[in-house]
């Protein structure tokens, strides 16, 4: 019975059911030990997908902080001021970058007497009523052999979008995410901001297997959460080596600055669910903190996985036989005559070949469906990489053909058709309705609520709650009550 159920697509990651929970969190979500206590410094995912509506151009996205409480307030979320966001590129295939896209950010604030985030509904990204804005530096750094040969900052004081408080303080979100994509030279563009979580699973493994039942499968447990997004998106021909040699590699880090004023890698990503399922406990806050050239010293953990043993051992699917170098080669190389550059060094990377066109219809499995457009040749957002993955390590190159999977097939909010692709965030003011109201987009805080208003709550109102920000829990309560009498005399005169 559990075998007709996994074959019919019903779990998620069979595997890592046997797993401590934080070994195993939606590809890179809190995947290690020392990361998961810094989530501002935790890269959850990377994607890399020749752009479908500019095809002479790749984009790429990293995300970090994971599972963001869209409600997380007053402090919402910031992409750290002591880090460096790195987007990294391998032109030709020797596991060392060639190009570093560099993310740098500051934190302003209009005004520390007040505990909001935001003193009025914003309108604009420089609304004078967003008090936390932050603003970012970019910096392309070529290399050669590792070592810098030039630096050129390509981007100064670009805004970020922000996180996304609620229909009342940012009624058209999606003004403020267009105002947020910022033109570079050479037809590049670049992003920073809040984003709908891209990536869709279902994570309740560690329920006792799915509800003990798998009555519980299906579901995405990433719905309504929120992360950090970075998204760049360059043209092919400055990223590849040669017209003749267009596969790239590209994976992202995080560096913190330390006590001394030094910079350390403190996470790592290329490829989805490789910290998660592949590394054990010993070496996940070593591979967080290693580079792709290195990768020697973790290839046992390919060649001869865990995660299959498990699967056998608890649903009695036979493992393949060891040592696996079909995982050497799709995620090591890269899949030949698709994906893999002329002499690869064996390395996590996520590998894209450039010269593939976008999909008109592209098939959630990509390769294993016979869309070469996608993962494991890049990764793009519609991709469901858990399916794909669990198939592949259960032997579906080899021949054993199998059609596991988690029943979550695609996100649960669309993605944009336009630069940067990602869905808007969900709002913070997603409960029910305030009382006495009919629709539309009035939603309410608790104050609003014990007031029953009529209307939407003005930028007069927000301003008088802020007033009461440095007056104590004694002052907000009788600023209530003169709010109350305030707003019940302006709807009589109306």
């Amino acid at each position: 019975m559990i075998c007709g159920a996994l074959a019919a697509g019903g779990l998620a990651a069979a595997g890592v059911t046997a797993l401590a929970p934080e070994e195993a969190a939606a590809s890179s979500h809190r995947e290690a030990p020392l990361i998961s206590g810094t989530p501002q410094y935790d890269n959850t995912d990377v994607y890399a997908f020749v752009s479908p509506d500019k095809p002479d151009t790749t984009t790429i996205i990293a995300n970090w902080i994971p599972m963001e409480d869209p409600a997380g307030g007053p402090n919402f979320f910031t992409f750290a001021e002591d880090a460096q966001y790195d987007l990294r590129i391998d032109s030709n295939g020797d596991a060392q970058e060639d190009l570093l896209f560099r993310y740098t950010f500051k934190t302003h604030t209009k005004n520390d007497k007040t505990f909001l985030y935001n003193t009025g509904p914003v309108e604009s990204l420089d609304d004078p009523d967003l008090n936390i804005t932050q603003t970012y530096d970019l910096e392309l750094i070529k290399l050669k052999h590792l070592k810098p040969v030039s630096k050129t900052k390509v981007a100064d004081d670009v805004p970020v979008a922000p996180s996304n408080v609620g229909k009342a303080s940012m009624p058209d979100y999606n003004t403020l995410r267009e105002q947020a994509v910022h033109k570079l030279a050479g037809g590049a563009q670049t992003f920073a901001g809040q984003a709908d979580d891209p990536f869709f699973l279902d994570l309740r493994v560690f329920d006792l297997l799915y509800g003990g039942n798998l009555s519980e499968v299906g579901n995405d447990t990433l719905k309504g959460y929120n992360v950090n997004s970075i998204a760049l998106q360059v043209p092919n021909s400055f990223l590849t080596e040669s017209h003749e040699q267009p596969v790239i590699g590209v994976w992202s880090t995080t560096q913190r600055k330390n006590a001394q004023g030094y910079y350390a890698q403190v996470s790592r990503l290329g490829n989805p669910l490789v910290n998660e399922v592949v590394n054990p406990l010993k070496d996940k806050d070593k591979f967080n903190a290693s580079a792709p050239r290195d990768d020697a010293q973790f290839l046992e953990n390919v060649t001869n996985p865990e995660l299959p043993k498990l699967i056998e051992a608890i649903y009695k699917i036979p493992a393949p036989d060891e040592p696996r170098n079909d995982l050497v080669d799709v995620f090591l190389k890269g899949v030949k005559d698709l994906n893999q550059p002329p002499h690869v060094t064996p390395s996590e990377q996520l590998r894209l070949n450039t010269s593939i066109k976008p999909a008109a219809k592209p098939k959630r499995l990509g390769v294993l469906d016979g869309d070469n457009a996608g993962f494991p040749n890049g990764r793009r957002l519609t991709d469901d990489v858990i399916d794909a993955s669990l198939q592949v390590v259960e032997g579906e190159l080899l021949g054993a053909k199998n059609d596991l999977g988690d029943a979550v097939d695609k996100n649960d909010k669309k993605f944009g058709k336009y630069f940067p692709y990602l869905a808007n965030p969900t709002e913070g003011s997603r409960g029910p309705l305030a009382k006495g109201v009919d629709g539309g987009n009035d939603v309410r805080s608790q104050l609003g609520d014990a007031l029953q208003p009529a209307g939407t709550q003005s930028s007069d109102d927000m301003r008088l709650i802020a007033a009461s920000a440095g007056a104590g829990a004694g002052g907000i309560v009788l600023i209530g009550a003169a709010l109350m009498w305030w707003r019940r005399m302006r709807n009589r005169a109306y």
